[in-house]
C-alpha cells in the first residue's frame, strides 16, 4: 500500500551575495527601493514538499506516491526522479505555465530576500485523489489553494486517513477553513510559528485542536517536538546532527519519519524520533535532497541515538 503525497515539486535557485544588505539598502530611500546585488555563487536545488518528502519517505523502504503539477521546465527533476526510481504517474504537466520555483538571495548574515513564482502548482486543483490506487494514507502539503482544499475533501470522503500539513500554505486560510481541514484531517504537522496562527485563526488552543485528531506534531527545531495525542503531550528530544550545514527540507524528513511510522503503526514515541533522526540527517547537507543514506544506516542510527531497532 502506498502512501499519497499530495504537494509542491519546485526549483530552489539560491544564490548567495558576498556582503550585508544592510550596507547596500539605504532605509531612508526605501520608497525608491532600486538595488542589484552581484551574485558569484548559485546553485539550484531539486524541491517542494512533496518531492521533499518522498524523497525521504522511500530513503525509509517507504512507498511514497506524488500527486503534483508541473511546468514545460520539468525534464530535469523528471531526470532526477527516474533515477530515484520514484513514480510519477501522478504528476501533472501543465503546458504553458512554470514548475513552482523559489529564487533565494542569501548575504553574509544568512539574511534571505526571496521571489517565489507558484506556477504550474496553481492548478493543483485538477489531480484528484480517486486517480491513485492502493493508497492506506496520505498527506495534504503545501500546494495551490483550491487543491489542498480539494485533496482534503477527497481524502475525507474516500476514507483515507491523511495529514494536513499547513505549511507555508497557512495563510492562505482563515479560520473557518484552517478548522474544517483539521476535522477532515486524522493528524496535523506544524512548526511552533505555524502552530501559534493556527490557535490565532481558529480561536483554539492546541490542545482544544488536537481532541479533533489523533494526533498534533508540533515541531520546535533544535528544541525538539511535542506529539499531542490522547490527552497526552509527548516530547521528543531532537536528534544532534553531526554537522549543520542548512535547515532546508528538515520539516519535510520529519514528516517523512512520522508518515513512515504511521504506516507502519508505530507508536507515536518511535514515530517522532524517527521524524527526529531524518531532519537531523537532512540538515547535514545543503538543499532538500542532497543527503544520502540507506535503510541499514538509518537503522544503525536510530540505534546508536535510541537504544533500539527501528527499521
Amino acid at each position: 500500500m502506498h502512501t499519497l503525497i499530495c504537494g509542491s515539486i519546485a526549483y530552489d535557485t539560491i544564490m548567495v551575495f558576498g556582503d550585508h544588505f544592510r550596507n547596500h539598502i539605504l532605509p531612508e530611500k526605501i520608497h525608491i527601493l532600486n538595488v542589484a546585488f552581484l551574485v558569484p555563487d548559485m546553485r539550484r536545488e531539486f524541491g517542494g514538499c512533496a518531492g521533499n518528502i518522498a524523497y525521504n519517505l522511500q530513503m525509509m523502504g517507504g512507498s511514497p506516491l506524488i500527486m503534483a503539477t508541473v511546468g514545460d521546465d520539468y525534464e530535469p527533476y523528471a531526470k532526477r526522479l527516474s533515477d530515484l526510481n520514484l513514480v510519477q504517474t501522478h504528476i501533472r504537466h501543465i503546458q504553458g505555465s512554470f514548475t513552482a520555483q523559489a529564487f533565494i538571495t542569501t548575504d553574509l548574515a544568512d539574511n534571505q530576500i526571496t521571489a517565489f513564482h507558484p506556477g504550474a502548482m496553481n492548478s493543483s486543483h485538477e489531480n484528484h485523489i480517486a486517480a491513485a490506487e492502493n493508497v492506506s494514507l496520505g498527506i495534504v502539503a503545501p500546494d495551490g489553494r483550491d487543491g489542498m482544499l480539494q485533496h482534503a475533501r477527497e481524502f475525507h470522503e474516500a476514507g483515507i486517513p491523511f495529514m494536513f500539513d499547513p505549511g507555508q500554505g497557512l495563510p492562505m486560510f482563515n479560520g473557518e477553513e484552517l478548522l474544517d481541514f483539521i476535522r477532515k484531517a486524522d493528524y496535523v504537522a506544524a512548526n511552533d510559528y505555524e502552530a501559534q496562527l493556527l490557535q490565532e485563526r481558529t480561536g483554539l488552543t492546541l490542545e482544544a485542536l488536537a481532541k479533533l485528531v489523533k494526533g498534533l506534531i508540533v515541531t520546535k527545531g533544535a528544541q525538539g517536538s511535542t506529539v499531542y495525542a490522547d490527552g497526552q503531550q509527548i516530547e521528543i528530544p531532537c536528534v544532534k546532527p553531526d554537522r549543520v550545514a542548512d535547515p532546508t527540507g528538515c520539516g519535510d524528513a520529519y514528516r517523512a519519519g512520522l508518515l513512515y511510522g504511521i504506516a507502519k503503526g508505530m507508536d507515536w514515541q518511535s514515530a517522532g524520533r524517527l521524524g527526529s533522526l531524518m531532519g537531523a540527517l537532512k540538515i547535514g547537507q545543503r538543499g532538500g535532497q542532497n543527503h544520502r543514506f540507506s535503510r541499514d544506516e538509518i537503522d544503525q542510527r536510530y540505534y546508536e541515538v535510541f537504544g533500539n531497532r527501528i527499521l
